[in-house]
This record gives structure tokens, C-alpha cells and sequence, in this order.
């Protein structure tokens, strides 16, 4: 079930393009796909049309402008990646004071400082949501399920 605050459009019209073009008289990929845009039909009035039309081509030509950064993303997916960067701010935020805090730092020390640079993203969001973070290279790595904010 495509969840609008945490997964992303372009995500499941990418799924019902490749099932369109593997079955295309099939019309559950259709109805699947105007499912996850209803929340945001309004607002997406040229996606919509091409649902409507049941237009493969039109829907695999927007899915390229997208990968390519030609065209931006939809609104949705922008407010979902904005709301995924900053739960990683933050669970990274909480790490690192977390390591910083932890009992042996010795009270007229001046501190630790965290060696910690990645961590694993919050999963409320699907792997898709980090992947797409990295191909805009929002954040680093991927590797082991570790993500990293990029050097400043």
C-alpha cells in the first residue's frame, strides 16, 4: 500500500510502468497508479492526464526527464525527500551527542569528539527514499545500509 508521507510517486509509477509494459492489458497497474496520486491529483494535473490516457509512453518519458534531472521531481516526492534529510539530520544529530556523552570523558576533560560520520537512516522511509538522496548526491555511501552527509 503506497504510503504519500513516506514513499515516493515516482517510485511506484516507475513500478506501473515496468508492469504496464510487461502486461499491457492489464488495467491493476492503471488503477494503482491514480491510487497513489489521488492525495495529490490537484496538484499534478499533467501526471494525472497521462494516467487517465493510459499513455505508456508519455509516462516512461516523464519517469526519464525525472532520472535524468531534466524535470524536477513532483511536489510530493520533494516534501517526502525534504522530510527524509531532515530525520537523518537529525538521528545523526542524536548519535553523535549520544557517543559524545557516553560515561568515561572525565569530568576536566574537554570533551569528546564523535568519530561518528554515518549511520542507518531511519526506516520509517523505504530504501528507495535514501537511494534517490544519493543519485541527487544529498548524501554519501549506501554501502551496508550506511548513509553519510556529504562534506560541506
Amino acid at each position: 500500500m503506497f504510503d504519500p508521507q513516506m514513499a515516493l510517486l515516482s517510485t511506484v509509477l516507475g513500478r506501473v510502468a515496468a508492469a504496464v509494459a510487461a502486461s499491457p492489458t492489464d488495467p491493476a497497474p492503471w488503477a494503482e497508479a491514480r491510487a497513489a496520486l489521488a492525495p495529490t491529483r490537484a496538484k499534478e494535473p499533467m501526471i494525472a492526464a497521462l494516467l487517465d490516457a493510459q499513455d505508456l509512453a508519455g509516462l516512461q518519458a516523464l519517469l526519464a526527464e525525472w532520472n535524468s534531472g531534466k524535470r524536477i521531481l513532483p511536489e510530493q516526492d520533494r516534501e517526502v525527500l525534504r522530510r527524509a534529510m531532515t530525520a537523518f539530520r537529525k538521528t545523526l544529530k542524536i548519535t553523535r551527542l549520544d557517543s559524545e556523552s557516553s560515561i568515561g570523558g572525565g569530568p576536566m576533560s574537554s570533551g569528546r569528539h564523535s568519530s561518528i560520520v554515518g549511520i542507518t537512516p531511519p526506516n520509517r522511509y523505504g530504501r528507495d527514499v535514501w537511494d534517490e538522496l544519493v543519485r541527487q548526491k544529498r548524501l554519501l555511501g549506501g554501502r551496508h545500509g550506511v548513509y553519510e552527509l556529504p562534506p560541506e
